[in-house]
C-alpha cells in the first residue's frame, strides 16, 4: 500500500483485511483501528495512536482529511498500522507501504 493524499484532502485510507473462521471471511464485531506513525520510527503503536475505522469488506477504512475526517495529518510520511479484535485475537499489523501527505 503506498498511497499519496494532498494535505487538503478528505479521503479513505483502504488497508485489504480478512477475518476467517473455519474456512469463512467473516467480519468482526468490533471496528477496526487504524494508527498513523511517523515512518522514521520503528515503534509500534500505543494505546493512544489508535483511531476507530469501519469496516468495508474486504477492506477496513478510516476517512482522513480536514473536512470530516476522523483525523488530519500534517504533510509527511507514515506508517499505517492496522489492529482488530477477531474472538481472543487481537492482530497488529503495519501494513506495506507508506502513506504520504503533501
Amino acid at each position: 500500500m503506498a498511497m499519496k493524499l494532498a494535505a487538503t484532502s478528505t479521503e479513505y485510507v483502504r488497508v485489504t483485511a480478512e477475518s476467517r473462521a473455519a474456512g469463512s471471511v467473516i467480519t468482526p464485531a468490533a471496528a477496526p483501528k487504524f494508527a498513523f506513525l511517523p515512518a522514521s520510527t520503528s515503534d509500534n503503536p500505543t494505546a493512544e495512536d489508535w483511531t476507530d475505522g469501519e469496516w468495508n469488506v474486504p477492506w477496513a477504512r478510516i476517512l482522513v482529511g480536514p473536512n470530516g475526517g476522523a483525523l488530519t495529518l500534517a504533510a509527511g510520511e507514515y506508517s499505517v498500522w492496522l489492529t482488530w479484535t477477531a474472538g481472543t485475537e487481537t492482530p497488529v499489523y503495519r501494513t506495506g507501504g507508506t502513506l504520504t501527505v503533501y
